[in-house]
């Protein structure tokens, strides 16, 4: 049914890990095989292309549905609909920048002290022509095949870069300026995919089955048993997704349970036994559905 299209290169293995703890592994013959599939029947082919590409080849129609990042959508200009974003990158949960960055010991703090004529490195030419243009500032726009940041002073005056942390910028000795653009991994459809009610439906639930297992990740399951005498200081304790599920057990205690942040757990297991629950369980969490 579905023409899916993933990201190859630094988002691949991220996308392969989300896909597989969603319970739609990505099959292969080999990790540099393009094609690949997914033993699903709403998913009839999976191709695995540079994330620049996916875009264009989406809103083209050769492609239902693709993952990429919002930057090269926007460097593309591509015609596409956006189902969300899935909280991811690379490295962490946190988006991709592109910015603008100078080095250490230039005199510009904003964009806007940069002269007219400068040069400016970068792998979002489009992207850095339509920024530096609306801000009225004639720029040098030169495509960079990497390791932008090599090319100051001598080959470039500034660049146009993306950061997760902005730790590699300030390790080469630049400072950034400005913010062009937030980037997260998003999904991305076909418009004439959307609009057939049979394959929106698709989208929607392979985004129902992802969406559940990033909102699970860094979350665990608390179950416990407390006294009805004790039940106040222990609900107390507890942080929830609206409240916790209370049920009576056969000699007359409680038995609660409710979903926790992992990183609170070792806070919290000794607090909840202090308060007087017993038969405290920690249980992984695959997947949220609100």
């Amino acid at each position: 049914m579905l023409r899916l299209v993933l990201p190859k290169g630094s988002l691949e293995k991220a996308t392969l890990e989300l896909f597989a703890a969603a319970d739609l592994p990505v099959l292969r013959s080999s990790a540099v095989d393009y094609k690949a599939s997914i033993a699903d029947k709403r998913i009839a082919e999976v191709r695995i292309l540079r994330p620049q590409e996916i875009p264009v080849y989406v809103a083209e129609g050769l492609f239902d549905i693709g993952i990429t990042g919002r930057d090269w959508v926007e460097e593309t200009a591509s015609d596409v609909v956006s189902l969300g974003e899935l909280k991811y990158s690379k490295a962490t949960s946190l988006p991709i920048k592109v910015v603008v960055a100078v080095a250490g010991d230039s005199p510009a703090q904003r964009v806007e002290d940069l002269p007219s004529g400068l040069r400016v490195s970068t792998e979002y030419p489009e992207l850095t022509r339509r920024f530096f243009a609306g801000k009225g500032i004639d720029a040098d726009i030169r495509l960079s095949y990497g390791a932008s940041e090599a090319k100051i002073p001598d080959i470039a005056d500034c660049i146009v870069d993306i950061t997760e942390t902005g730790r590699a910028l300030r390790a080469a000795g630049l400072r950034i300026i400005d913010e062009i653009l937030v980037s997260y991994t998003e999904v991305i459809a076909n418009r004439a995919a959307v609009d057939d009610p049979v394959r929106r439906h698709a989208m929607g639930q392979l985004m129902t089955l992802l969406n559940g297992t990033l909102d699970a990740r860094g979350q665990v399951l608390v179950k416990l048993n407390v006294s009805r005498l004790q039940l106040d200081a222990v609900v107390a304790l507890l942080p929830s997704m609206g409240s916790p599920t209370i049920s009576e057990l056969a000699d007359g205690g409680l038995a609660v349970e409710t979903v926790v942040a992992k990183a609170t757990i070792n806070e919290l297991i000794p607090d909840l036994k202090d308060a007087g629950a017993t038969a405290i369980l920690e249980l992984p969490i695959s997947k949220i559905i609100p």
